[in-house]
């Protein structure tokens, strides 16, 4: 079981008890926000960030300990979003928890908005790493997990990095540096969605068996569906209590654009924009819930 270490944060110590039924609303909200935002901007990362719906909504709504009135609490629980891109998806939620009001996403890219299309920790509160050009949120987490280690504090430095980025070889020096250092307070999360902006990652730079490579690397590995909420919230209640051993790396095979049929193992949808009767379409779907996903990772292809 997961640890607690006091009542202090949004998630009052590990393991908040939430209904998957709440996470499942909260996923759908962050789909939904990530749909109305591109729309004000004239373009989103739609598909990158639905395959991180239900991470975001596990992480935030029953595993992190944070606190909204404290943004700045030194023992926190830090969360690198490496694929930065997907900031889009991570605002609603910071807003939804008090972080900020929500009416400031109204002004989503507009000019003087504190909200880019990545992150700046120094503009909105509840961010914890400024991001642009991916492959560097690994190598930040790491030195955060060495700050915290060298401060004596109990907390723990999750990273999501998107597949794609893992062909950066800057990932792989802070996946061995991590191993050396016996950070076990540091959670890598892989949003294994299968795709980047340059197609498959497979055929653009092969990273299987991702598993095996991390585990060479000297991190534990566990693989889990990224979509079922009871596989990740057992790998984040399974986690050892943090402090030095192995790092960690919860590989989360997902669907890219999962929850919109059209978009999901689409190439073409990692950025674009939803326009009229197109926007209401994929928001009526959205409010229908989750159907069986159309695309197959393992077979790369479209589901009959």
């Amino acid at each position: 079981m997961a640890d607690d270490r006091g009542p202090e944060g949004r998630a009052a110590g590990r393991g908040h008890n939430v209904s998957p039924a709440f996470l499942a609303d909260r996923a759908k909200f962050v789909r939904k926000e990530t749909v109305r935002l591109s729309r004000i901007a004239g373009a989103g990362h739609y598909s990158s960030t639905f395959s991180a719906a239900e991470l975001f909504a596990a992480l935030y709504y029953a595993h992190l300990r944070i606190d909204p009135a404290r943004p700045d609490w030194p023992d926190r629980d830090r969360f690198v979003l490496s694929k930065g891109h997907a900031a889009i998806g991570l605002y609603p939620v910071l807003a939804d928890l008090g972080f900020f009001e929500p009416a400031l996403l109204d002004g989503y890219t507009r000019l003087g908005s504190p909200f880019g299309d990545h992150p700046d920790m120094k503009k909105v509160k509840g961010v914890d790493f400024s991001s642009g050009s991916l492959g560097h949120g690994l190598s930040v987490a790491v030195g955060m997990a060495l700050a915290a280690r060298v401060q004596k504090r109990g907390n723990r430095v999750f990273c999501m990095l998107g597949d794609g980025e893992l062909a950066e070889g800057q990932i792989w020096e802070a996946a061995m540096a991590a191993a050396h250092f016996r950070l076990g307070s540091l959670v890598a999360i892989v949003d294994r969605n299968g795709l980047c902006i340059d197609g498959h990652t497979e055929e653009v730079m092969s990273v299987e068996p991702l598993a095996d490579r991390f585990a060479g690397f000297g991190w534990d590995p566990v693989r889990i569906d990224g979509h079922d909420f009871g596989q990740i919230l057992g790998a984040l209640d399974d986690l050892p209590p943090p402090g030095e051993g192995r790092p960690r790396v919860i590989i989360a095979d997902t669907v890219k654009g999962r929850g919109v049929a059209m978009m999901e193992g689409a190439l073409n949808w990692h950025v674009g924009n939803l326009a009229d009767e197109d926007y209401e379409a994929v928001m009526a779907e959205l409010d229908a819930g989750l159907r069986p996903a159309t695309w197959d990772n393992a077979s790369g292809e479209h589901r009959k």
